[in-house]
């Protein structure tokens, strides 16, 4: 186990479960995963390797004994009657039969039917009645020549959740983690590996739970396929149900005027819409007007009763097409079925999740470490809705009043979740509060510019908050700072300014590039390579002639995509003959990568009668050194063969990233050359894999400073001259440890 598992099993002890070990008991059992996790969390609950392996063959013993498969229903029927009692693992659903008063239970895969279910279990389980639930099932066999009788008993129900859990004890336990910690828990308590996502991408994830533990949220979420979507909704939690291919009846969702029953909203906590997309879809149009007035008020009326409930609803869907079409082309609602394109819906909208930026799931997104049991945390968020830390924010940051109460609402509501799910206690500094202030404007304010574009009677509104220093800060949505001029004219930038870097860049959704330091807009893209025709006919890039370079400071944000070593760099290296790279983290296969990117824009740059030096300074790999050597000896062979002559030397007590070049540029980089997302470059028609600016960045930042260097000497370069022109140094340099 490495640290934070450690620490997990050390805090939480018993309510955790190792995440991988649910594809390794699940088998063929077509189980949610908080059934395998229950059962998981009762027999491997430890860090105890020998006890792991010994509660895995006992949780197969129990699924392989108890959980019933349909082709399999008649012998488990047989095991029954001929033992007299057995216990099965099925998913009951309740129904009154009003000729008989009584209570009818179906068994899902057992295919039994009319199994009398006492009064006092359906109290304790309402939600038995609607949609069924997962069950470990005490049944009995007894015939009887009574016809009107079944010979089928069911003597003891127990739902398979949790029966109860200490709230006060996990608020506690919370405090022994940092930020970070506790949201790489919650990641690995999803089922995802926390090292392979960035912060704003967990953040996006988590936003998903915010229904579980928010009364009455409204979440869209719409992007391409495999993101996983409606994984939280399926089988995370005994509290949600999803409800596959976008389409039920008012009687199913709200209440029955025949037999007066109340429908899904009144049963559970989330009520998911899974495939929600689809233009050619029919949907009752009365419906989407309860659905309307449920959304808005809370409450919704069949005749002459009004009625309340506080199920959260989730609207899950497919896109047909990637963003920037749909910004030039129609809009981000597009693909809702017609009777839901309406903007009488589509404004009761809390949170607009941007699913085009969630990354296409993989199997190495999965986590091996230890996380919650999902029904330990399905039963802590539930709790958790009885908070409202919705105003925790008005003592450091004060909402602008030219937002609507709706815009307030989806804002609030949007906070209060993030703050139940990263800080239970309530509590948090004002640098944490602001991260999910912005994310949380950020959701709404999309759904709010999409809102204009599809109804011109919508005003445009000013989306910001004042800090304490009475400082005015406008979030921007990340497609709005990448595509400008796709993203609509009716945007708030068009009369204010552009606020700074935000306190946690890394976090928040702020500007994708700050301009700051003297950069304007027109300096700061630089010039993209244009092929023109040698003399013997062949094609090449080249750069066209910049404009006037300027010192200045850029900022990109997480996720934000069209951004390449071409644009960032090939302005301010053109005409150099001398390039220092200090990076002290070029040492695995992605950062050597990185670094032949770098050199492929210099070879690009630079006329085929040239030579131009390239130096590194980076840190030595202690583990895997060999690998490191050889990385750098391809690239410098590959590099020497083209004109770039690339050499590197160690240096163990660097920290600064930069690039000095001898035409008098000094380019600081915060992240080194590491600016880009876990990308699989093994995968051939990946267009991300062979083209920088469709892979999705880091948060990162550059500054540019123009040094009083000459061509000859590079200012800041660590001996930059070969020690021996006429024999280059073929092996690396090394500089004593100075850790010793």
């Amino acid at each position: 186990m490495n640290q934070r598992d450690d620490k997990i099993n050390e805090h939480f002890a018993g309510l955790v479960v190792r995440k991988d070990l649910v594809k390794i008991v699940k088998g063929n059992a077509i189980v949610p995963t908080y059934v395998l996790e229950y059962l998981l969390g009762q027999y491997c609950a430890t860090s105890d390797e020998p006890s792991i392996i010994s509660g895995i063959e006992t949780v197969k013993e129990v699924l392989r004994k108890h959980y019933v498969h349909r082709n399999e229903s008649g012998l488990i029927k047989s095991t029954i009657k001929e033992k007299g009692r057995h216990k099965v693992i099925d998913k009951i659903g309740v129904t009154l039969n009003d000729k008989s008063d009584a209570y009818e239970a179906e068994f899902s895969n057992l295919g039994l039917k009319k199994v009398i279910v006492d009064s006092d279990t359906v109290k304790k389980n309402p939600k038995l009645f609607v949609g069924g639930v997962w069950c470990l099932a005490d049944m009995e066999y007894m015939f009887t020549e009574d016809k009107t009788s079944s010979p089928w008993i069911l003597n003891n129900l127990k739902p398979i959740q949790l029966s109860s859990f200490d709230f006060d004890s996990y608020i506690e336990k919370r405090k022994a983690f940092t930020t970070d910690e506790w949201i790489d828990l919650l990641i690995q308590s999803i089922g995802f590996n926390p090292d392979l996502f960035g912060r704003r991408s967990k953040l996006l994830q988590l936003a998903r739970l915010i229904p579980y533990c928010e009364r009455n949220y409204n979440l869209i979420e719409l992007g391409p396929k495999g993101t996983g979507k409606s994984h939280i909704f399926s089988d995370f939690s005994p509290h949600g149900i999803l409800i596959s291919g976008g389409e039920v009846s008012v009687p199913k969702l709200f209440v029955n005027n025949t037999s007066g029953k109340i429908g899904l909203v009144g049963y559970w906590d989330v009520v998911a819409f899974d495939e929600f997309a689809g233009k050619s879809k029919r949907i009752d149009r009365a419906l989407v007007d309860i659905m309307k007035n449920y959304m808005a008020n809370k409450s919704f009326s069949r005749g002459v009763e009004t009625l309340g409930a506080d199920a959260s609803m989730v609207f899950v869907g497919n896109t047909q097409h990637n963003l920037p079409y749909m910004l030039k082309h129609s809009d981000l609602f597009d693909e809702l079925p017609e009777n839901y394109y309406d903007p009488a819906f589509i404004d009761r909208l809390h949170f607009y999740v941007p699913g085009w930026e969630v990354d296409i799931i993989r199997g190495e997104m999965f986590s091996e470490g230890f996380g919650f049991v999902v029904d330990y945390l399905a039963e802590i968020l539930r709790s958790l809705r009885n908070h409202d830390f919705s105003n925790a924010y008005t003592e450091h940051f004060t909402l602008s009043t030219d937002m609507s109460t709706r815009d307030r609402d989806g804002i609030n509501k949007t906070f209060s979740g993030l703050m139940k799910i990263l800080y239970p206690e309530g509590k948090a500094s004002p640098e944490d509060m602001e991260e999910l202030l912005r994310f949380a404007i950020e959701g709404r304010k999309r759904v709010k510019d999409q809102l204009m574009r599809i109804d011109t009677t919508f005003s445009r509104v000013r989306f910001s908050y004042k800090t304490k220093a009475d400082q005015e800060v406008f979030p921007h949505t990340l497609e709005e700072d990448e595509y400008p001029l796709l993203y609509g004219t009716k945007s708030q930038t068009d009369d204010a300014p552009v606020s700074a870097s935000p306190t946690k860049p890394v976090a928040t959704p702020g500007p994708s590039i700050a301009v700051e330091s003297g950069i304007e807009e027109g300096d700061r893209a630089p010039i993209e390579p244009t092929p023109v025709k040698t003399n013997g006919g062949a094609e090449v890039r080249e750069f066209a002639e910049e404009p006037s370079l300027k010192e200045g400071h850029l900022t990109v944000q997480e996720n934000q995509k069209g951004v390449s070593f071409d644009t960032l760099f090939a302005p301010y290296l053109k005409g150099a003959t001398k390039i220092v790279v200090t990076d002290p983290y070029i040492r695995l296969l992605h950062q050597a990568r990185n670094l032949m990117d770098l050199i492929e824009v210099i070879a690009k740059l630079k006329p085929d009668e040239d030579e131009v030096e390239v130096e590194l300074i980076t840190g030595e790999e202690e583990v895997k050194r060999l690998q490191q050597l050889e990385y750098l000896e391809r690239i410098r062979d590959a590099a020497n063969a083209v004109g770039v002559k690339f050499s590197w030397k160690f240096d163990y007590t660097i920290h600064a990233r930069h690039i000095v070049t001898d035409n008098g540029w000094k380019i600081l980089l915060d992240r080194g050359l590491d600016v880009f997302q876990h990308v699989d470059m093994n995968n051939t028609f990946s267009l991300a894999a062979r083209m920088q600016k469709y892979r999705q960045c880091k948060t990162f930042e550059i500054t540019y400073i123009r040094t009083e260097s000459t061509k000859s000497t590079a200012a800041g370069a660590v001996d930059s001259k070969p020690k021996e022109k006429a024999k280059p140094t073929r092996e690396p340099v090394y500089q004593k440890d100075k850790r010793s």
